[in-house]
């Protein structure tokens, strides 16, 4: 499940980057803060994968916090009309699976 969550990580950077191209243009503050958060999903995931016991627990509870990060970003966007909500569909589900999918890893 470790690789498939990575998948779908890099997948959700790809979704993003359409979002956080806008999002630059008229927030680049809140934009730097959810493309960080968004990388560091993939980075610490791919991390956790060649660690053992609490410190692999620990890097998939960092990409949890960081898809949750990356989803307050979105809400803050959207609240903000700088990204249209139907635009981020895709998005907002790839970072809910991710949550579930880091959730159950990091236990």
């Amino acid at each position: 499940m470790a690789l498939d969550a990575y998948d779908r990580s890099i997948e959700l950077l790809r979704a993003l980057r359409p979002l956080l191209l806008r999002l630059a243009a008229v927030d680049p503050k809140l934009e730097d803060q959810a493309r960080r958060a968004a990388t560091s999903i993939a980075l610490n995931i791919q991390e956790a994968s060649r660690r053992r016991g609490r410190d692999r627990s620990n890097r998939f509870r960092i990409a949890l916090g960081s898809a949750a990060e990356v989803g307050a970003a979105l809400d803050v966007a959207i609240a903000y009309a700088y990204v249209d909500e139907r635009e981020a569909t895709a998005a907002r589900d790839l970072i809910d699976r991710v949550r579930a999918m880091t959730f159950r890893l990091a236990r």
